[in-house]
C-alpha cells in the first residue's frame, strides 16, 4: 500500500509541475494521434478531475473528489472558466443527470442536487442513499437506464478475497429515490466505468483485475453487464481461468467471459460511446476508453486512450488511439499524465479528464 501512495503522489507532482503551463504546441509534441486529429487544453486547474458529464444546459460539468465539489465548465472565448455549482460533497465521483436534477455519487452516499451554488446562495443536496460500504476500491460511478433505475458500480473491498458485502464487486442498482436496492450483477472487481450502448441499449463495463499474478495476468476486461449474471471475481479471470487462489471450476462454469480482453494492469476507466458526427464516419460508434496506467507490473503500460472499432455491434482488437503520456526519458520511464474519463460533447468533440494534471482536453478532427 505504501509502495502505491508513493508512486501515485509522484505521478500527481510531476503532472502538474509540467502541465502548469503547457501549450497546445507542447501537447502536440508530447501526444501522438492519428492523423487529422488534434487534442487541445480545454480546461486546466482542476485538481483530481475525475469523472464527468454533459448536462442539459450542453456545459460539461466534472467531478472533484479531493475537494468534494462538481464544477461546471463554461467556454467564455478562448479561455474556460470552472465554477463549483456544488460543494461540501464527501469524495464526489459519479455524475448524471436526470429530469433537469445532477446526482453524484461518493463513497458511501449519493446525492441529488436540488439547487446549485450561486452568487448570493449555497448549493442544495439531498441524500437519497447514505450507506454504501466505505473503503476498498472506493469510487462510484452511476448512470441511470431507461428503465428509469440508477445504477450504481461498486468496487470490491480488496485486491483479492471473498466479500462479506454482497454489494462489493457488482452493480447494484435503485429507484430515483434512492429505495428499492438491488444486486444488478455480480463478480466485477472494480467496474469504474460503465456506459449504455446506444443502439443496443445494454450496459458496458470497463473491469480491472486483480494485482500480483505477473506483468500480463489477468488481462483487464470489458464486459456487457445483464442482470443476474456473475463475471468470475474473486474465482475465475479472462476465459473462466482458475484463480490460484479462489479458484473453483464449479463457480466458474457459470460466469461469463469479457467481451474484450486489454493488456494486464493498464486499468481502464472511463469508457465512451462516439455518437456524433465530428470525427470521420468510420469512427462513429466506436468505443473510447481512458487506461488510466499500472502500478503492479515491471514496465509500465497504459496512459493512454485506446479504440475499440465495432462493427455490427462485435468489438475488434483494441488499437492506440493517443499516446504519450508515458515517455522514454534519458532511458527511463516518465508519466506525466493520467487518463480518466471520456464524454462526446455537444460541439461533437471528445473531452478527456486527468487527474495527474487537472486538465480537460478537447479532442477534435481537423478537416484537410
Amino acid at each position: 500500500m505504501r509502495r502505491t501512495i508513493i508512486a501515485a503522489l509522484f505521478f500527481l507532482a510531476a503532472g502538474r509541475l509540467f502541465a502548469a503551463d503547457i501549450t497546445d504546441a507542447e501537447l502536440a509534441q508530447r501526444l501522438r494521434l492519428p492523423t487529422g486529429f488534434e487534442i487541445h487544453v480545454f480546461a486546466r486547474g482542476l485538481s483530481g478531475a475525475r469523472f464527468m458529464t454533459v448536462g442539459p444546459d450542453g456545459l460539461i460539468y466534472v467531478s472533484l473528489p479531493g475537494s468534494g465539489s462538481v464544477a461546471r465548465l463554461h467556454a467564455d472565448g478562448g479561455t474556460v472558466r470552472a465554477e463549483r455549482v456544488i460543494t461540501g460533497l464527501d469524495r464526489a465521483h459519479g455524475l448524471v443527470f436526470r429530469e433537469g436534477k445532477l446526482y453524484v455519487a461518493g463513497t458511501r452516499k449519493i446525492w441529488r442536487v436540488d439547487q446549485f451554488r450561486g452568487d448570493s446562495a449555497p448549493g442544495r443536496s439531498a441524500e437519497i442513499v447514505s450507506n454504501l460500504p466505505d473503503g476498498g476500491h472506493s469510487t462510484r460511478t452511476i448512470l441511470f437506464g431507461d428503465d428509469g433505475k440508477l445504477y450504481v458500480s461498486i468496487g470490491s473491498s480488496c485486491n483479492v478475497c471473498k466479500e462479506k458485502d454482497p454489494r462489493r464487486a457488482a452493480i447494484v442498482r435503485y429507484n430515483p429515490d434512492g429505495t428499492g436496492e438491488e444486486i444488478f450483477a455480480t463478480g466485477l472487481r472494480n467496474s469504474v466505468g460503465i456506459a449504455w450502448h446506444p443502439a443496443s441499449k445494454e450496459l458496458w463495463a470497463t473491469d480491472n483485475g486483480r494485482d500480483w499474478l505477473g506483468d500480463d495476468s489477468p488481462p483487464e476486461e470489458i464486459n456487457i453487464i445483464r442482470q443476474g449474471k456473475n463475471y468470475g471475481w474473486p474465482n475465475c479471470y479472462a476465459d473462466r481461468v482458475l484463480d490460484p487462489e479462489f479458484g473453483s471450476e464449479e463457480i466458474c462454469r457459470k460466469t461469463e467471459p469479457p467481451l474484450v480482453k486489454i493488456q494486464a494492469h493498464s486499468a481502464p476507466l472511463g469508457l465512451a460511446f462516439y455518437t456524433a458526427k465530428q470525427f470521420p464516419e468510420a469512427y462513429r460508434g466506436d468505443l473510447f476508453v481512458a487506461l488510466h496506467g499500472s502500478w503492479n507490473r515491471s514496465k509500465k503500460t497504459g496512459y493512454k486512450v485506446i479504440r475499440v472499432r465495432l462493427k455490427n455491434g462485435k468489438p475488434a482488437a483494441p488499437e492506440d488511439f493517443i499516446t504519450g503520456w508515458l515517455r522514454q526519458e534519458s532511458g527511463a520511464e516518465t508519466v506525466w499524465g493520467r487518463p480518466v474519463d471520456l464524454v462526446v460533447g455537444g460541439d461533437g468533440a471528445l473531452y478527456l479528464s486527468d487527474d495527474a494534471t487537472g486538465l480537460i482536453y478537447r479532442i477534435d478532427y481537423q478537416k484537410k
